[in-house]
């Protein structure tokens, strides 16, 4: 009797220790707030994942670039420091040209397009972080980007010479091209650069704009709508082979689950950002169609740029687009 006893403990020792081992928890590092939609629809992936697993897998999200900064997250998921993250995927752009599409001036700038755009862009996209060792999860777009400014802005003249907030090369090339002076400036950062002089305009979404209380430092926004540039969720390969079948097919269905709750919550998020723009103050304005003209102008340059520079892959891209 005292041997099955023995026996029944040992048996549930192992199985204690044996789930141990099974439980995964990850490190996701993210750029942006915990206010902020991209964050607020991954906290919930996290969650749906756990639910998903009856809690052998949690995924612990690090907000605010607080465990890396931006730009350092897609390459510490790449060298295996955390598992998983969330960044902005036109930060890549001088890796390839097919990173940064979706940041090009006017080519997609309402969501049907955006989804478009995405079906066109994501193989290529997938095919070259695949080469880095890392898969996609799941992307979610910003709001269509608008123009923020101390002043009306009525034609591409009236931003020359201007210190303009950039956040990658494509923007940094357009702030050139409008012959304004870019400034690279993170998100955290916008407040400051702005209060101390380091820059006078930038293009952003509404969401970006509220959440760091634009009126408190600039008077105009313009809807110029000037594109809808994406986040990406990406996995390294090696950490999501470690996992078993059942918990990759959570994460899995929890990440075309997040995709499909961000691509509304980006929906949601323009109208209601942009009435916090105006209900604090700031004059929301529609573009003259000098103004817009001349963006369009620059627009339609850059993206033959962006042709000769993308070659072959970028040709395929804009073809898938445009069926």
């Amino acid at each position: 009797m005292k041997i099955l006893k023995i026996a029944g403990l040992a048996t549930a020792l192992i199985a204690g220790i044996s789930m141990q081992v099974q439980a995964q928890s990850w490190d996701m590092p993210t750029p942006y707030p915990d206010k902020t939609f991209h964050t607020v629809n991954i906290m919930q992936f996290a969650k749906d994942v756990e639910a998903a697993t009856s809690g052998s897998m949690k995924i612990k999200v690090h907000s605010g670039a607080s465990l890396f900064k931006h730009a350092e997250i897609s390459k510490a998921v790449r060298g295996g420091q955390v598992p998983i993250g969330e960044f902005f995927m036109g930060l890549l752009a001088n890796e390839n040209p097919a990173f940064g599409t979706d940041t090009l001036p006017f080519l997609a700038t309402n969501y049907g397009d955006a989804e478009k755009l995405w079906a066109a862009q994501k193989p290529a996209v997938q095919a070259l972080f695949d080469k880095q060792g890392l898969q996609i999860l799941f992307s979610v777009p910003w709001p269509p980007q608008g123009l923020y400014t101390k002043k009306e802005i009525k034609s591409v003249d009236d931003l020359k010479g201007l210190k303009f907030r950039t956040y990658n090369a494509t923007l940094e090339t357009f702030a050139k091209m409008a012959g304004a002076a870019p400034t690279q400036v993170a998100v955290p950062d916008i407040s400051q650069a702005f209060s101390t002089g380091r820059v006078e305009a930038m293009i952003t979404s509404p969401s970006t704009g509220a959440n760091s209380k634009a009126w408190d430092f600039l008077s105009h926004y313009t809807d110029i709508q000037a594109w809808i540039p994406k986040n990406v969720v990406v996995v390294n390969k090696k950490a999501f082979r470690k996992l078993d079948a059942a918990t990759q097919a959570a994460v899995l269905k929890a990440a075309g689950e997040a995709e499909k709750r961000g691509w509304e919550m980006s929906r949601a998020e323009t109208a209601a950002k942009v009435k916090i723009l105006k209900d604090n103050g700031i004059t929301v304005v529609q573009p003259s169609d000098e103004l817009m003209n001349g963006l369009r102008a620059i627009g339609a340059t850059m993206l033959k740029d962006w042709k000769a520079a993308a070659g072959a892959e970028g040709a395929a891209i804009l073809q898938a687009y445009s069926k």
